[in-house]
């Protein structure tokens, strides 16, 4: 019986207040643009040590924050990601590969602009603890990628930023 409880399945939902959905892209071939989707929700269905899992994640297109108003009104405009027609970027994930004893692989259906592709995220469990408020438990991931933007049809071919995005998602997961 105490194995079948260890190994059980539950449901782990995104702290907003301790998580972070960032990306970055190369502008002018010299420097870094960054910026974060301030609106977004992740659930997760784990073990309590996440040694399997799946992951659910719904992010708000126009919440898109690079720190330039200009740009973020043009990033959401039908020239980029069209906010609109399109106001959520998905993630379902299909399978989980544990990579080490604190790293993993989540492979899924990434949805951006209307685009469904499949992807591959890195992932990281930073550490899990039981809440002194809650007592129930808390996981810290990390979850890395890179996308190619115009697979997604994300923008044009553009001498001015590059066609690769890297996605670093920070969470901090509350187990319900």
């Amino acid at each position: 019986l105490t194995s079948l409880m260890v190994s059980a399945q539950s449901t782990w939902k995104s702290d907003p207040a301790h998580s972070k959905v960032g990306f970055g892209i190369t502008h002018l071939m010299i420097s870094q643009v960054e910026g974060l989707f301030s609106d977004f929700e992740v659930t997760a269905t784990a073990t309590e040590s996440f040694d399997d899992a799946t992951f659910s994640v719904d992010i708000k297109t126009a919440s898109i924050d690079t720190d330039n108003e200009r740009r973020d009104n043009h990033l959401k405009s039908p020239d980029f990601f069209d906010a609109e027609t399109y106001p959520s970027i998905t993630f379902e994930s299909t399978s989980f590969e544990k990579t080490g004893d604190k790293t993993f692989k989540v492979m899924g259906d990434l949805t951006i602009h209307g685009t469904t592709k499949k992807v591959t995220l890195d992932g990281t469990v930073n550490g899990i603890i039981t809440d002194q408020r809650s007592n129930k438990l808390k996981a810290g991931l990390k979850l890395t990628g890179t996308i190619n933007r115009l697979e997604f049809g994300v923008g044009e071919e553009s001498a001015s930023i590059g066609n690769e995005v890297d996605m670093t998602i920070h969470l901090e997961m509350a187990q319900q």
